[in-house]
């Protein structure tokens, strides 16, 4: 993908970011072509939206060809109906569970769209509501209230196939919930919703991941109610928790151009004092390098100022974050790595996690030793279904 068709479509997000005119003096997407691969980028980048906000405050002579613009326009808005439906089922989550005594916050997603100056143009997903009481008692809140997947009934009298076998392992390591959040039954709700019991899932390296969960179990009582319905929590958290999130998912698998407009606008949002107590505990978190470099890619896209940033930019950290941002995509969907057998595979992951460790070299390690708590834990597993690759497990 060329360079070129990048800064174009960073032209359309700083319009619709409310750029002036001055932005358009260069613009220069001329055929149809150019248009639907700038169109797949957007795509692939989950800002379509956004990038349809500022295509539509382009002059007439510069817009897409009709086609494409009806395209656009047509998942533009239902990207507003889905926004809608996410606001509305947030809602009546929230209700639901202060009917049970429970405090909540929506996390991320509905949560920052009501930041833009179009609440509707963010790609929303799925719902990540945090409920408070700590684990077991959230899943047992779930359960009682029918919103759990029902537990699988066991297998006798019978020989169990490879896959029974499969999903009794799944069910033995208790996979199915991880140790910040569960999935909701898919008839729950009308979306896809994540109940958190953690407020994040913090980091690997487990002494900056105990003083990062500290200060945000500290912060997220202090919530707000929104006119959308729905308690969010405070811009400090927000900060803190999705600069945490970026990292977990950059070194994992990849972000897209979405988690890192949020910053944008929460940084934009953000007073003074926020930004600077986030600033100084940044080392303390171990967000400070992946930091420096959202910092460069912030003011390299949107031209946030210096003042706004947390601390220094680092180019060199920056260009290879965007590079890696405009390859992989929305969460990495996009990397098409094939690997010939268990072992390349093997190699190729370790090699990746080095290649990741001038963003936080400590978590890379904490990250490799992760990787083999789980292949000890999971080794009679691996005997019972013969398999030395259980990969899709997890």
């Amino acid at each position: 993908m060329s360079i070129r068709f990048a800064l174009n479509l960073f032209t359309l997000i700083r319009l619709a970011f409310g750029a002036g005119e001055g932005e358009c003096a260069n613009y220069n997407v001329e055929t149809a072509e150019e248009w639907s691969l700038l169109y797949s980028l957007a795509s692939k980048l989950s800002v379509v939206g956004i990038a349809y906000a500022g295509v539509c405050k382009l002059p007439k002579d510069r817009r897409p060809p009709l086609d494409l613009a009806f395209q656009w326009a047509s998942e533009a808005e239902a990207i507003r109906g889905h926004n809608r439906l996410v606001n509305d089922e947030a809602r009546r989550l929230t209700e639901l569970f202060a009917g049970e005594g429970r405090r909540t916050a929506i996390l991320k997603g509905a949560a920052n769209a009501r930041l833009y100056p179009d609440r509707f143009m963010r790609q929303c997903g799925d719902i990540d509501i945090w409920i408070d009481g700590g684990r077991d008692s959230v899943i047992g809140l779930l359960g009682r209230l029918g919103l759990m997947e029902p537990e699988p009934q066991a297998i006798t009298g019978r020989k169990m196939t490879y896959e029974e076998k499969y999903a009794e392992a799944k069910r033995k390591l208790n996979v199915s919930v991880s140790r910040h959040h569960v999935h909701l039954a898919h008839d729950a709700a009308a979306v896809t919703v994540e109940a958190h019991f953690l407020p994040s899932s913090g980091n690997l390296n487990p002494f900056t991941n105990k003083r990062l969960m500290k200060f945000l179990n500290d912060e997220i009582s202090k919530t707000e109610l929104v006119p959308e319905g729905f308690y969010v929590p405070s811009l400090k958290f927000a900060l803190t928790m999705q600069l945490s999130h970026i990292q977990r998912h950059f070194m994992a698998g990849g972000i897209g151009l979405k988690q890192i407009t949020d910053y944008y606008v929460l940084l934009q949002q953000a007073g003074d004092s926020d930004r600077l107590e986030i600033a100084k505990n940044l080392r303390r978190f171990g967000l400070l390098r992946v930091s420096r470099a959202l910092m460069w890619l912030l003011g390299q896209i949107y031209g946030l100022e210096r003042e706004r940033m947390l601390c220094a930019p680092d180019e060199r950290l920056g260009g290879r974050m965007l590079e890696i941002v405009l390859a992989g995509g929305n969460f990495g969907f996009y990397f098409n790595v094939k690997y010939r057998n268990f072992l390349t595979r093997w190699i190729g992951r370790r090699w990746r996690a080095i290649k990741f460790s001038p963003f936080s070299p400590v978590e890379v390690f904490w990250s490799e030793v992760a990787y083999w708590r789980t292949f000890a834990r999971t080794l009679p597993i691996r005997i019972k279904l013969r398999k030395f690759s259980i990969r899709d497990m997890f």
